[in-house]
């Protein structure tokens, strides 16, 4: 089976979307860092590294320190596919990521998103 190329594609690449995403909607780029080591387990110094490694989004997930355990209840649709019904591991890591960039993006409170 051959890999999707986001998985080659560096965490840093797109990284810089996330942030216009958010900041067009009025919301930070703390924000954005928020989701992603509350997702990962990736401090914010730690995170800074693996944006400047370039690190792919397939190693990225691979090495996170500790995925959330509460990502599970994270719902919904992204790019046309139920982020529930995504079997492949790294594929629902990566949309779980985009649908709390979505929801940041859509102004839902920041406790909602981290599923607090």
């Amino acid at each position: 089976m051959t890999k999707h190329n986001i998985y080659k594609m560096s965490v840093a690449s797109v990284y810089p979307l996330y942030v216009a995403k958010a900041e067009k909607k009025g919301r930070m780029k703390t924000e954005v860092d928020e989701i992603i080591c509350w997702l990962t387990g990736y401090s914010q110094e730690d995170l800074e590294v693996e944006l400047g490694k370039q690190t792919d989004f397939e190693t990225f997930f691979a090495e996170a320190p500790k995925l959330n355990p509460l990502r599970t209840l994270i719902k919904g649709v992204v790019c046309g596919v139920r982020v529930e019904d995504i079997e492949e591991s790294t594929m629902k890591e990566i949309r779980y990521l985009d649908k709390l960039i979505d929801e940041l993006a859509k102004g839902k409170a920041m406790d909602k998103i981290l599923r607090k």
